[in-house]
């Protein structure tokens, strides 16, 4: 008994199956059974229930042996439906059946004693007891020795080499890489199956993710070949893993979509728990959070039977990342402790590394800086043991962002100019030794930011290059996998309707059979025939298949085959035999009157004709025998005539009722087969064409795209200082203020977290005007003018993060969006602000130097936190607009803001402060921020800004 069989040796089974009778199919069922048990499970059952009764007609042992297996089928069953207590069961219960059968079927008990530990290895597996599963795989390697099954023993050494691989991949590699040659010539497929997983596998710790792809791909079809759902489900998510981690996200969504469609109608939670988180991980590096926790969610949920599994292990590590992204630190350290303590459980050092490196992440975000130092020095020395370079890539990215946060001592040996640079420098080292990757834009944005900041502008503007191209080359390749997936989805749905309809055309075929007394072993057979003759997409194959069954069917001293020719008036003999010798290639006349060939297109029907010994062939072909037998059959799909079909034989009346069924039959089976033939040429034509116009029309779209990118950019930058203007502004505004106002309503649908009350939800808008500009303008020139304003640039990109949007506005007015900040935190950036221009002389350029101030006036939305849609974020940069005027009026050089108090009223609260401040001021309805000590002017005219219309309401 196998342990696994392909399906081409599962199709004869189950034809065999249909003609036996009584004891005959006791074999059969025992085969079909057991090989069908993740096929079909259910069917697999079924075939059980005929099977029991039979078993009173074996001897004893053999019985046992028997029952044995159908006790393993329902344990696999049960196993991959998350029953594992009951899985365990039924495998000791095989076991005290296999007593019975050991004494006098010696190879055959041990055969099945290595399929029943090979359960009990799955089993522990996903009950997170590597221990058990290490141990039942030594018993199951050595039952398998012990029965001289190369293939199991194949195939169990390569599952242990897979598994020692997750605990250290060096050691495994070191010890079974000898064992196996990568070389699979002559092996079994089944086993070659699983060595191409140990080498993926291999290769996936290696990080050489393309090595990997390629042998797990071999894995993926033999395990669908050979009815190993659980395993192929698997190797997809795997392949899909792979792909995501060279950022290949359309190819990776295609394989977990893949696992996900064998999965599913399976109900097994292990098998669509993987796909479903392995998907919303792809998701969520997309940017797709919502989708990828909605995903993550119904993964774990389906997976909490099975919460000691590896499986479970790699939610965990999702679930912490995704809550990583979303901000909730004491979450994700919730989630990376949990997978601390699994990793241990299971001794598999990815998890170990990997759960360190996220609490190192959120610990650093906790603000317990020497705690998060720690923890990623030791999940960066795990990943380096190791030689795990994903894994050290994500440790020395969190070493970079813990050294961003706080100020902490310097690594040692460092050579760059600050530990931050140090670390992504290191980990863009590392990215470079992994085949196939793509170095993120992220990562080379952050050594950019890092260069700018330690004062190298001219490397930083390198890296920024460097970091486009590589977005474009993500992007690119995207593309181009979309357009190679839709050309392979078109070519499949027409080759499916071409099939399904030719399927139609052969039914009505058969339909027309006169003829329905032959046995149903013929009609098996014939059907055998025609499934092999459709099957081919080459002319020549076809004729060789018709010939041979021709001959192995009729008695056919003569065959050939007539196909018409483009024009309609000539038939050419395309294929012809002899006995047994090739026949002359002859051309005939359509309008011959004489050529029965001719005369069976012409009519459109089957001609039969029968000589007596006296009488001559008609029309006889030179070099041909004379025959006594001659059928001719029209090969014709639908109304189009392709040609004609001729048998002939040197018997008289050799083709009665029986043999012109099975010749039209073929006939119609040839006919199917020859058409499709002539439209697979016609499409590989023209898809060959279709090609080269779209790798024309892809460049010209990229062009097209690179340009219309240059033109936007253009219009959303200022020409002058490089910031971008008031365009920009508009176009990105409204998604910020969205964000800033989903923040603040989350208390109105559950209750608050600490993450949610302490997150940075607020937008500050900073008006920011030069003082005597025109002055400058007056006096020195426009030219000196405008190198302030650009000197100007610099310094606001001081002050501000690069999240912020820093805006031209106007003239001399800039315009700051602060983005998700916290508001009592805006009159230190104001006041940082106002000195970084107060502090500074500008250089002129004659190479004066200029000392100038600024004015900066500010407000927050939402202006009333606890109604955040009172004002429009239009009417808070109103706001913004009155402070910079109280400030210019009050003696410049200074910056004021307005804050809504607990006493504001909402009714009417924006015309009142901008039409009577000082009255809001004085009631207390208005709290007045600023760095002025002398008196206040709050009247006087005020410019607008042009972006609100609610001022007389």
């Amino acid at each position: 008994m196998y342990l696994f069989a392909h399906d081409e040796e599962l199709a004869q089974w189950q034809a065999a199956l249909a003609d036996a009778q009584g004891a005959q199919r006791l074999p059969l069922l025992q085969l079909l059974a057991w090989h069908m048990r993740q096929r079909d499970p259910q069917q697999a059952r079924r075939l059980c229930a005929e099977l029991t009764p039979l078993l009173a007609l074996l001897p004893a042992p053999q019985a046992a042996l028997a029952r044995c297996r159908v006790l393993l089928i329902d344990a696999e069953a049960e196993a991959l439906h998350g029953r594992l207590n009951a899985a365990h069961l039924l495998c000791l219960q095989a076991c005290n059946q296999l007593e019975l059968a050991s004494a006098e079927l010696p190879r055959e008990a041990a055969l099945a004693q290595a399929d029943i530990e090979w359960l009990q290895v799955w089993i522990a597996n996903d009950r997170g007891d590597s221990h058990a599963a290490d141990q039942a795989l030594a018993r199951a390697a050595q039952a398998a020795r012990s029965a001289g099954d190369a293939v199991r023993i194949d195939v169990i050494d390569a599952a242990s080499g897979i598994c020692d691989t997750f605990s250290d991949w060096q050691a495994a590699q070191q010890r079974w890489g000898q064992r196996f040659s990568t070389d699979l010539t002559g092996m079994a497929p089944i086993a070659a199956g699983w060595i191409s997983d140990f080498f993926g596998t291999c290769a996936f710790q290696r990080s050489e993710y393309g090595r990997a792809i390629g042998h797990l791909m071999l894995s993926f079809e033999t395990a669908l070949a050979t009815g190993q759902m659980r395993r192929a489900i698997i190797i997809a998510t795997n392949i899909g893993n792979g792909f995501t981690s060279l950022n290949a996200h359309e190819a990776a969504l295609d394989w977990m979509q893949r696992g996900l469609d064998l999965a599913r109608p399976t109900g097994w939670p292990l098998s669509i728990g993987m796909c479903l988180m392995q998907t919303a991980e792809t998701l969520r590096q997309l940017g797709q959070r919502e989708a990828a926790r909605t995903l993550l969610r119904e993964a774990l949920h389906t997976l909490q039977p099975l919460s000691g599994s590896r499986a479970y292990a790699v939610a965990l590590e999702y679930q912490g990342d995704l809550a990583l992204d979303l901000g909730h630190h004491e979450a994700a350290l919730d989630s990376f402790t949990q997978l601390a303590a699994r990793g241990d459980a299971l001794r598999q050092s990815d998890f170990r590394s990997s759960a360190r490196r996220g609490q190192a992440h959120a610990l650093s975000h906790l603000g317990r800086a020497e705690e998060a130092l720690a923890v990623a020095q030791a999940a960066l020395q795990l990943a380096r043991e190791h030689v795990d370079a994903s894994a050290q890539i994500a440790a020395l990215n969190v070493l970079a962002d813990i050294h961003a946060q706080h100020v902490l001592p310097a690594p040692a040996n460092m050579q760059a100019a600050s530990p931050v640079l140090h670390y992504l420098l290191l980990a863009l080292e590392v990215a470079g030794t992994i085949d196939g990757y793509t170095v993120s834009g992220a990562l080379l944005d952050a050594i950019a930011r890092e260069y700018a900041a330690t004062g190298n502008y001219e490397q930083a503007y390198a890296i920024s290059l460097q970091a486009g191209a590589a977005r474009d080359q993500i992007h690119s390749q995207q593309a181009t996998n979309r357009a190679i997936a839709m050309q392979v989805q078109y070519q499949t749905e027409r080759a499916q309707t071409e099939g399904e309809h030719h399927r139609q055309l052969a039914a009505a075929e058969a339909q027309r059979a006169e003829v329905l007394q032959q046995t149903s072993a013929t009609l098996a057979h014939l059907s055998a025939i025609g499934q092999e003759i459709t099957a081919h997409l080459d002319a020549a194959a076809v004729f060789r298949a018709l010939d041979r069954h021709v001959h192995g069917l009729l008695d056919a001293t003569h065959f050939s085959i007539f196909l018409l020719e483009p024009d309609g008036e000539w038939l050419t003999c395309a294929f012809g035999t002899e006995d047994g010798n090739q026949v002359p290639a002859v051309r005939v006349a359509l309008s011959d009157p004489l050529a029965n060939s001719a005369r069976c297109v012409r009519e459109r029907r089957e001609i039969l004709v029968e000589l007596g010994e006296a009488d001559l062939t008609p029309n006889l072909i030179p070099g041909t025998l004379p025959t006594l037998s001659l059928l001719f059959a029209p090969l014709h799909v639908g109304e189009r005539v392709l040609g004609v079909m001729t048998v002939q034989s040197l018997q008289a009346s050799a083709y009665g009722e029986r043999e012109r069924l099975i010749f039209r039959t073929l006939c119609a089976y040839g006919a199917i087969a020859l058409d499709n033939a002539r439209a697979y040429r016609q499409v590989a034509a023209t898809l060959k064409a279709l090609s080269a116009t779209q790798e024309q029309l892809l460049e010209k779209n990229l062009e097209l795209e690179r340009a219309y990118k240059a033109l936007e950019e253009v219009s959303l930058t200022d020409q002058l200082t490089g910031l971008r203007n008031r365009r920009f502004f508009l176009q990105n505004v409204d998604a910020d203020v969205a964000l800033s106002l989903r923040a603040h309503d989350a208390g109105q649908h559950r209750e608050l977290t600490i993450c949610d009350l302490t997150a940075a939800k607020d937008l500050v808008f900073f008006m920011v005007d030069l003082d005597h500009f025109k002055e400058v303008n007056d006096r020195y020139g426009h030219a000196a003018g405008d190198s302030i304003l650009v000197q100007m640039r610099e310094r606001l990109r001081e002050v501000f993060r690069e999240s912020d949007y820093v805006i031209r506005w106007g003239g001399e007015e800039f315009l700051v969006l602060a983005r998700a900040t916290h508001r009592e935190e805006a009159h230190v950036v104001a006041e940082r602000m106002r000195r970084a221009v107060a502090e500074r002389e500008f250089i002129l350029p004659d190479g004066a130097m200029l000392a100038k101030t600024c004015s900066i006036g500010f407000a927050c939305f939402p202006f009333l936190p606890e109604q955040p849609r009172l004002l429009s974020w239009s009417q808070v940069v109103e706001l913004a607009d009155q402070g910079l005027y109280i400030a210019k009026r009050s003696g410049r050089n200074a910056w004021a803001a307005l804050y809504s108090t607990a006493a504001t009223q909402s009714a009417g609260v924006f015309p009142r402060l901008m039409q009577q401040l000082e009255q809001a001021v004085t009631a207390g309805e208005v709290r007045l921020v600023t760095n002025l000590a002398g008196p206040l002017n709050l009247g006087g005219e005020r410019r607008r800004t042009g972006l609100s219309s609610d001022l007389e309401i």
